[in-house]
């Protein structure tokens, strides 16, 4: 046997991450059947950081999350996380790999209790009792309310507490970047201010967040920067107190005149 022929075969390495980017966009292009929904998207994500994307209902903000979670696979382009080119992972596998993500709409099984439900976030990874138990203490510590109410359903839950539930269930996937889907979505004010506190909470506890959210005022408050969607395109990317102050921005999303 030759030398070549005794050397193992080399394994695919991943890009080196550069300026501590976990996640980046070039170019991706996501149809629904013969509509295309994504025109184009370039952004990234880096290590630390909130991240908002913000814009009308039908600019692209789901579908983009949707392409990087692996339901919907882009047509053009790329994605890559922490290095490694996922633009064509499984969903399932990109749930190991470290995203997680809080759907619009919560999506809970209804008629598990609580605790079944954010069990259920912890499916997708290698756990033992211990690690279970550690990840509801963090859980509960940001939830109290989810603690007292473990044992009941969670469709009797109101919203605000279902969207705890979500967030919860996510959480307990130990996600290195965690994709929340209009979290504030129907809620009552106090909820919202809730909500955004602990969204705060948890990136200041080490987790990098990708943020969806039709309330472009609340969401450019916690995040670093922010991407502005229009029609499948990024139609501005800042800093996050640069749009907050963008003329255009505020008028738009802001509900100024």
């Amino acid at each position: 046997m030759s030398e070549a022929q005794a050397q193992p075969a080399q394994q695919p390495q991943p890009t080196p991450q550069r300026d501590g980017v976990i996640l980046e966009l070039k170019d991706v292009q996501t149809y629904y059947g013969a509509i295309q929904a994504l025109k184009g998207i370039s952004l990234n994500v880096r290590e630390g950081e909130i991240v908002t994307l913000i814009g009308a209902n039908g600019a692209g903000k789901s579908t983009t999350l949707r392409s990087i979670n692996g339901l919907n696979h882009p047509s053009r382009g790329t994605i890559q996380f922490q290095g490694r080119d996922i633009t064509n992972t499984p969903a399932h596998q990109i749930v190991k790999m470290g995203i997680s993500q809080s759907p619009e709409g919560r999506r809970l099984f209804p008629r598990m209790s609580v605790l079944e439900n954010l069990e259920m976030g912890a499916f997708q990874r290698p756990r033992s009792d211990r690690e279970i138990r550690e990840d509801l203490d963090r859980v509960y510590s940001l939830f109290p309310r989810l603690a007292e109410r473990k044992t009941q359903n969670a469709g009797t839950l109101s919203g605000g507490e279902q969207q705890m539930v979500a967030i919860g269930r996510a959480l307990m996937a130990r996600p290195k970047l965690l994709m929340l889907d209009e979290p504030s979505m129907g809620l009552a004010p106090i909820f919202v201010e809730r909500i955004f506190d602990i969204v705060k909470e948890i990136n200041q506890q080490g987790t990098t967040i990708l943020l969806v959210e039709q309330n472009a005022l609340m969401a450019l408050d916690v995040a670093a920067r922010g991407y502005v969607l229009e029609t499948g395109k990024i139609a501005l990317a800042d800093d996050a107190k640069t749009l907050m102050n963008n003329e255009q921005v505020r008028k738009t999303y802001l509900g100024e005149e």
